[in-house]
């Protein structure tokens, strides 16, 4: 019966392998537990994998260190892919100030932690695991680990404790400080989703409204003629002449005195564009479509890669195809058909045009499933190898006595970040379904946090019971102090919608919990879209600041 023994407690190659499938399968089915509706999630397999160190079932130690190292990078790179097409958006309009919101948030927080290194003594690398739990940051967790490594050639398993004994009740925090703001503002859910449901209503991304040419000065004019008379975007998605006859009209066609034609366009340009135009109409999309029989719409999946990065204007679909793309739909959000607008694998396009013609589009395009189903592996190990050299580049920064480097978290993430919005504009298919970079994250983080909790496992109660139950105390501070201020000030100066606090809050400490509860209890988008916007940008400073704080021990 040695074999069985060597199997759970010995070295081997299969040892390994089986004490890590344990570790995740135990740590996953512990995440399914809820308790008041809050769940730890993926977190609980660094539980599992503290308790199996601290029982003596750990794994070779080189084993461990890459396992961990590879975890971390498959995870941040595949985040990078996912949120990099919108990462720079994510800087427009009133995202800049849920992104300045957020880096105060972070900047707190990491001000927050040196501060009580200070007053109390604490090893500095402690608190950064401290601070990473507190807000729930696992990448920052990898990147202190990875910085520490680089430093002093050592694995430092106390700051994976420190992140340890903080993370629960930083999830907790996070949601109770939510609350709190709400009982402070005497906050009424459904006062703050009639705002929200108004402003909407404003702001919506895409419009189509039917108009009727009445303006002297542009009849006989081309649509293009018209259009550079304006400074503003729309597309005219169809003509209907003062005689009955209706088409899909291109660039040149020209409009006379009485044409009505349906307009795409945002919603703030209406009023100008109607008054260039004519006026208004109450025509619907249906009577549009009852119209003309051999009209259709259609929307066409992006899955050629022939396609990827080409202009709307590049491809000449109008007059080529003698259909009409009125709208593109990319990643959730609608986008207004602009001739410089570029496409990416996996846009859906809404056409409107005769059968005929839209099934020649069809073959131009693609719309075929079972291409977005087949994974592009290139730009991930392409852009996972030039993360790695990228991240192993030593750099000064101000202040820091030693060189920095992104490391194995911080430089596949900005690569990640780099070729999934650039890419596509040098012919670099970048898209992955969403299922398929869902399994790339999940894989990587759970081998990572196995492998951080067995190597932290075999001192995590000595550690707690020698002072570290001091450690969830800071961690509560950390959690609280930055979101409770900067939700002060969003509320008060920045007069911003609860929900989207929420999400704010939710974002800014990279919590999914936080948001799953947000989501719950808005029951609208607003918290997703706010996390959405200032995720990108936290998570990079993020893992850079736990490098800096590393550096600075």
């Amino acid at each position: 019966m040695n074999w069985i023994y060597d199997l759970f407690f010995g070295s081997g190659l299969a040892h390994s392998i089986l004490i890590l499938a344990s570790v995740i399968t135990i740590g996953i089915i512990l995440g399914r537990i809820k308790i008041a509706g809050i769940s730890l999630g993926i977190t609980w397999i660094l539980f599992a994998g503290i308790a199996f160190g601290h029982f003596g079932m750990g794994i070779n130690e080189h084993i461990l260190h890459f396992v961990k190292e590879f975890g971390l990078i498959l995870f941040v790179y595949s985040i990078g892919l996912q949120v990099g097409p919108s990462f720079f958006a994510s800087f427009k309009q009133g995202g800049m100030t849920l992104n300045m919101l957020a880096i105060g948030i972070v900047f707190l927080g990491v001000l927050t932690t040196y501060v009580i290194h200070l007053v109390t003594g604490t090893d500095l690398s402690v608190m950064v695991g401290v601070l990473s739990g507190a807000v729930t940051n696992t990448p920052g967790l990898g990147a202190a680990q990875q910085t520490y490594m680089d430093m002093n050639g050592v694995d430092n398993d106390v700051i994976a404790t420190g992140y340890a004994v903080a993370y629960p009740l930083g999830v907790i925090g996070i949601i109770m400080t939510i609350l709190v703001l709400r009982y402070i503002f005497r906050i009424s859910l459904s006062g703050e989703q009639e705002k929200l449901s108004s402003r909407a209503s404003s702001e919506k991304n895409t419009v189509r409204v039917t108009m009727v040419v009445k303006n002297p000065a542009i009849f006989g004019k081309t649509i293009m003629e018209i259009a550079d008379l304006i400074d503003k975007y729309f597309v005219v998605s169809r003509l209907l002449h003062d005689d009955g006859r209706m088409e899909i009209p291109k660039s040149d066609s020209a409009l006379k005195e009485g044409d009505k034609i349906l307009v795409v366009t945002s919603q703030a340009d209406i009023d100008a564009i109607t008054a260039l135009i004519g006026s208004k109409n109450e025509m619907t999309l249906n009577d549009w479509t009852k119209l003309d029989k051999n009209m259709v719409i259609r929307r066409i999946m992006i899955t050629k890669s022939a396609i990827n990065g080409r202009s709307l204007a590049d491809l000449k679909i109008r007059s080529v195809y003698g259909v009409n793309i009125t709208r593109i739909t990319r990643a959730g959000v609608d986008l207004i058909a602009s001739p410089d607008l570029t496409l990416q694998v996996g846009d859906r396009v809404l056409v409107v045009g005769a059968e005929e013609d839209i099934k020649e589009l069809e073959e131009l395009l693609g719309n075929s499933l079972h291409q977005l189903r087949e994974p592009h592996l290139i730009p991930i190990f392409l852009g996972i190898a030039v993360g790695v050299f990228f991240g192993s580049i030593p750099f000064m920064l101000p202040g820091i006595p030693q060189p920095v480097k992104l490391g194995l978290a911080g430089g596949p993430l900005i690569i990640a970040i780099l070729i999934s919005y650039f890419g596509p504009k040098y012919k670099l298919v970048t898209y992955n379904t969403i299922s398929a970079n869902m399994m790339l994250r999940e894989m990587g983080i759970s081998l990572f946090l196995a492998a951080v909790g067995l190597g932290a496992g075999e001192g995590f109660v000595e550690a707690v019971a020698g002072g570290g139950y001091k450690w969830v105390g800071y961690g509560v501070i950390i959690t609280v102090l930055p979101i409770f201020i900067i939700g002060i000030i969003a509320r008060l100066v920045y007069k911003l919608n609860y929900f989207t606090i929420m999400g704010l809050i939710a974002g800014s400490t990279t919590d999914p919990p936080a948001l799953a509860y947000s989501n719950g209890v808005a029951g609208n988008s607003a918290p997703a879209v706010a996390y959405a916007t200032v995720y990108p940008l936290t998570m990079f400073l993020r893992v850079l600041t736990a490098q800096v704080l590393i550096l600075m021990a």
